[in-house]
């Protein structure tokens, strides 16, 4: 899955446990402008780094699996939790649009050779 938007935040990397370490950022996703959704990923393990040459505000593109898993509390209550696990993240190209293409007038046109003249 991949989804464009906006850098919103960059977190420090947690280290969650001798074997595991994360890094979470948040993505302005904003189809509707007036609705904008943010959206939290993050990168695991060697990948933590790859957030250490983006900044906030830079637009991305995020290509990334849906991953879900079910935690047993210790009152034996099943709860169910989502990940957004980014893989990769590649900067969008911010240019400008095109400008109009001027219509194409020939010197036919611009001489105004093609009136029906009168003679």
């Amino acid at each position: 899955m991949n989804l464009k938007g906006k850098i919103f935040i960059i977190f420090a990397t947690k280290k969650v446990s001798d074997k595991f370490k994360k890094r979470e950022f948040v993505l302005e996703y904003a189809e509707n402008p007036l609705y904008p959704q943010f959206i939290l990923f993050q990168f695991t393990q060697d990948k933590c780094a790859i957030l250490d040459k983006y900044k906030t505000g830079q637009e991305v593109e995020v290509e990334f699996n849906l991953r879900g898993r079910e935690w047993i509390a210790p009152s034996g209550e099943k709860k169910y939790f989502n990940t957004l696990e980014a893989w990769k993240i590649n900067p969008v190209e911010s240019g400008q649009p095109a400008a109009p293409t001027p219509p194409v007038v020939s010197e036919e046109d611009s001489l105004g050779l093609d009136d029906d003249l009168p003679f």
